[in-house]
């Protein structure tokens, strides 16, 4: 009887059969000897292929072996030889009892990638210990078979995706009952060929399918031995479909030479080649996936399994052609690359041998010398230096290496720089005043700083640069009024915005040995502007970041220091560079945001905000105009009122700047112009009939004969002979050219007069304002005519400029010792703070004042800021809480159009407040007449426009005494109770 036997493997191959990591490709390298006797399918198969029979060593981790369906079935040498070579080691054959078929109990061992197909090599990792040990018990016991099953994928994972190492972890760590379940029931019997450390190498024999689990640790289950289907060899259909199979593994091997070498080691030692081997071939070689794979192991049925295989050769034909193209195109590519490479070194020989051009080195060197040299006398005497140091060292380079690319770039940025070069300055103050109030209205103080800019340098004959911080709530101009300043002074522009910067190198530089580096923004406005001393708009400064790459506001320090940015150090230049002569404008919301180093070393100028009158010479002289134009309308075609305009300054745009009412007024204009362009299109489609009345002869000319006859005939017969004669005299005078020139010209000026006509022009009026803009967004804030009992009119400012608010207090409850106060309306820690502080100094003062009122000890009070959807927080509104929880114990309401704003102490003491131009703006805009402001903001309320302070009736206090007089004093209350009675 003939057993299987197997010989032993050389240590290269399996050194070979272990360096591969993942099963792709399968590489059939291990076969037996052909017989002479060759099967009708290996001769068709081997006159397709029409390759030479050479020995190849082909490397993988799945191999082909004799495949072993039947007793006859052996193993040959892992390495690929000639047959003389194999036969000669024929002694080396070692006999196992019993017979593969006899083993119905086998360890089971799981399989990650793919199935083992019969008559394969493939190396496996065995991580569990006992499972290692039993496999190589079984070898020493000449019982070297085992189970090779392929593991299910989870329930929740793709199986086209390529699993990880972690999950191959996963699945390393599965025993028991829980690797059982995960198997495929069919898989096959593998034979033990070697082990070394962890690695197995296994043999496919034939198929088995799982019955039932026989121990759990290691993992041991029955089987039942599968046999093909019985078939017929000489069904046609059978034929033809391995024969399409080998017919596209012919195709694919004109394109892949992988397969190339698995088909000429296939058919060099293969022996008895059947339908099931070849079935089998074609899916263990193929590309599929381990489903597919699996799905063509668990067939049986031969015509099937054909079947099954041909899709999984035609996949891979289609993969094969794509390959192909792929290659050729990037071969084109490459070969047209270095055609194009070697045409250029000849033709730069060729034009060196005949002195044409000389070699990139000293092209690039003239290049920069030729650059600097006008420079030369104005450039310091340090950057000189480290010019020609660095040309020196590129002359030393090599073309090709990286340190090359990095000194040419440097190079490149130290001779653009404007090293010495400046801008001839304007120090005309009246041609600066001149511009400055053509660009924006109002704004005193910044414009009068810059002109005090301008008279200092012109005195000193030379201007040294300053940093000037304008401050304001968005759309007061502040971004806009850089640009004028720049133009007024003749300085070239440079904005950069800051806002949310979180680089120190966006403003230092990087080092100029990271990849992509590039000089700081300085650097870079200095040679886009092209002078050393240009105007820079450093935008939105208060809202800079802060990462992981340093802190921006703190490199802006170097920057903005008048005393240190005379030597200011770029990281990629790294050489020193004079900054002094800049002039930097910087803008910001909010003053406090920005960190006191940096807020030292500049002068703010506040730009609080616009009143309505503001706003009304703004909409009229710059913001309607702009508009007018840039929507193409002509300024005859449409009438904004006055009243429209200040309905829209009040109603929709109360905020402080001017941006909001711009998009208002162009959403008007929009609107405007739609209605033009509609009634043009009207007037053209009623023009184009009349046109058409015009009659025309045979040769397409309008005739005044015609013309003129229609109305002869529809005239009365006294005025026919005076109308014949008529028509005489224009046929005598007038040729038929210059007729129909004439009726043209009048029938264009006809249309002119029609459309003048017709088109009427636009007004725009407080009472039609709501059809361009909608409702109205804002209404009046203030709520009351004469404010209640407990009811207090308090400024606010925030940062869209200032508001009115209302504080109300009204009582809750009365009882013994229930006084309390709750407070409300989305308050801050401080406002709350406020209101406790409030309440103290309420108390105290009303105990002074009526020492029998109990009002504050029994009374639960409730205090609440209306607008609770809005956060509020500050100290300013202390003396208006007091005042408004007086006003409830005292049942008196205060003085009629009063406003107020202090910060209130435990003692009485007012304390100064801010945004004193913003809250009397409010005021203003709410019609309040009375305001009481800190002593101390005194002056804040002086530097006020007068028009700001027209009408105004203010009053400054230390002590909140002052206050409860003004307010909630005897003469006046009495007047409004009054008041009150007659109403």
């Amino acid at each position: 009887m003939n057993q299987p036997s197997i010989l032993k493997i050389p240590l290269p191959m399996l050194k070979l059969i272990a360096s591969s990591s993942r099963i792709h490709r399968v590489h059939p390298t291990v076969l037996r000897p052909a017989h002479d006797s060759a099967s009708p399918l290996l001769r068709v198969l081997s006159s397709l292929v029409g390759l030479s029979w050479r020995n190849t060593n082909v490397g993988g981790r799945y191999f082909f072996c004799s495949g072993s369906s039947d007793s006859s079935d052996r193993v040959v040498d892992a390495g690929v030889q000639a047959a003389d070579e194999s036969e000669s080691k024929a002694s080396a054959i070692v006999p196992t009892y019993p017979r593969p078929e006899d083993y119905l109990t086998v360890l089971a061992l799981p399989l990650i990638h793919r199935p083992l197909f019969p008559g394969f090599y493939m190396p496996v990792f065995v991580k569990d210990p006992k499972l290692l040990a039993a496999l190589q018990e079984s070898r020493e016991r000449q019982a070297p078979y085992a189970g090779a099953f392929l593991l299910k994928d989870e329930p929740e994972a793709d199986p086209s995706a390529v699993s990880s190492s972690d999950t191959d972890k996963n699945v390393y760590d599965l025993k028991g009952k829980e690797l059982f379940n995960r198997l495929h029931e069919v898989g096959t019997l593998a034979q033990i060929s070697s082990i070394h450390g962890d690695q197995v190498i296994l043999i496919g024999h034939r198929r088995l399918r799982i019955t039932e689990m026989v121990s759990e640790d290691p993992l041991t289950v029955k089987v039942d031995h599968l046999k093909d289907k019985t078939y017929n060899k000489d069904d046609d259909i059978i034929k033809a479909t391995s024969f399409e199979v080998i017919s596209t593994l012919r195709d694919v091997l004109k394109t892949s030479s992988l397969w190339r070498d698995h088909v000429q080691t296939y058919t060099k030692h293969i022996g008895d080649f059947t339908y099931p081997r070849l079935a089998d071939f074609g899916a263990a070689i193929s590309g599929a996936n381990k489903l597919q794979c699996q799905q063509v192991l668990e067939e049986l049925d031969v015509y099937k399994r054909l079947k099954l295989t041909l899709e999984l050769v035609k996949k891979e034909m289609e993969i094969s052609k794509i390959q192909e193209s792929i290659a050729k195109a990037i071969e084109e590519k490459i070969s047209g690359e270095q055609r194009r490479y070697l045409l250029n070194e000849q033709l730069k020989a060729i034009k060196k041998e005949l002195g044409l051009e000389t070699d990139d080195k000293t092209a690039l060197t003239g290049k920069f010398r030729e650059r600097i040299e006008p420079k030369r006398e104005k450039c310091p005497p340090h950057i000189l230096q480290v010019i020609d140091e660095e040309l020196a060292k590129l002359q030393l380079l090599e073309a090709s290496s990286s340190e090359f690319s990095v000194t040419r770039n440097y190079l490149d940025w130290l001779t653009a720089l404007p090293w010495g070069e400046y801008s001839d300055e304007n120090f005309d103050v009246t041609r600066a005043q001149k511009i400055l109030d053509e660009d924006h209205y109002g704004l005193t103080d910044v414009k009068e700083r810059i002109l005090e800019f301008i008279a200092v340098g012109k005195l000193r004959g030379t201007s040294q640069g300053k940093i000037i911080c304008l401050s304001g709530p968005p759309g007061v101009g502040k971004t806009s009024i850089g640009r004028s300043i720049a133009r007024a002074l003749n300085r070239k522009f440079f904005r950069f915005s800051v806002g949310g910067l979180a680089d120190v190198a966006e403003i230092k530089g990087h080092r100029r040995t990271y990849i992509g580096a590039m000089p700081g923004k300085m650097v870079q406005c200095l040679k886009n502007v092209g002078t050393a001393n240009p105007l820079v708009l450093i935008d939105e400064i208060d809202k800079l970041g802060r990462g992981h790459a340093g802190d921006p506001a703190s490199a802006l320090l170097e920057l903005l220091d008048p005393e240190q940015n005379a030597n200011f150090l770029d990281h990629y230049l790294d050489v020193t560079i004079d900054l002094s002569k800049v002039l930097f404008v910087c803008t910001a919301n909010v003053v406090e945001m920005i960190p006191n180093p940096l807020l030292d070393r500049m002068e703010v100028v506040a730009i609080a905000g616009y009143i309505t009158d503001e706003k009304m010479h703004i909409a009229r002289d710059y913001l309607e105009k702009t508009t007018r134009e840039a929507c193409g309308i002509k300024p005859k075609q449409v009438e904004v009122t006055d009243a429209a305009i200040l309905a829209l300054i009040e109603n929709y745009c109360r905020e402080a700047g001017v941006r909001n009412l711009q998009k208002h007024i162009e959403k008007i204009y929009r609107k405007i112009a739609l209605q033009l362009v509609r009634q043009g299109e009207m007037i053209d489609a009623t023009v184009e009939p009349i046109k058409e009345n015009i009659d025309s002869d045979e040769f397409g000319q309008n005739t005044v004969q015609n013309k003129n006859s229609e109305l002869v005939e529809g005239s009365d017969p006294e005025k026919e002979g005076e109308t014949s004669d008529k028509v005489d005299k224009v046929q005598t005078d007038l040729s038929s050219d210059e007729s129909q020139c004439l009726e043209v010209a009048k029938e264009s000026e006809e249309d002119k007069e029609i459309k003048t006509k017709t088109i009427e022009k636009v007004l725009v009026d407080e009472s039609n304002l709501t059809d361009f803009v909608g409702k109205p967004v804002f209404h009046a804030e203030r709520i009351y005519d004469q404010t209640p009992v407990g009811v207090v009119m308090g400024l606010a400012w925030t940062a869209m400029g200032g508001s009115t608010l209302y504080i109300e207090t009204t009582l809750v409850e009365e009882g013994e010792g229930k006084g309390t106060l709750h407070p409300t309306g989305q308050l801050g820690d401080v406002m709350k703070e406020s209101a406790q502080i409030a309440h103290t100094v309420a108390r105290a003062i009303l105990l002074e004042k009526e020492p029998e009122n109990p009002f504050f000890a029994n009374s639960k009070l409730h205090l609440h800021v209306p607008a609770g959807a809005t956060p509020k927080d500050g100290p300013s509104a202390g003396c208006t809480m007091t005042t408004s929880l007086l006003s409830l114990a005292m049942k008196k309401p205060v003085k009629k159009d009063l406003a107020m704003t202090g910060e209130v102490t435990l003692t009485g003491k007012i304390l100064p407040i801010g945004g004193v131009k913003e809250k009397t703006i409010a005021a203003r805009r709410s019609e309040v007449k009375t305001i009481i402001f800190p002593s101390a903001n005194r002056r804040d309320f002086d530097e006020l426009a007068p028009n700001v302070k027209e009408g105004l009736d203010v009053h400054f206090v230390d002590d909140y005494m002052q206050i409860f007089n003004l307010a909630l004093g005897d003469d006046q209350s009495q007047n409004i109770e009054r008041v009150i009675n007659v109403l």
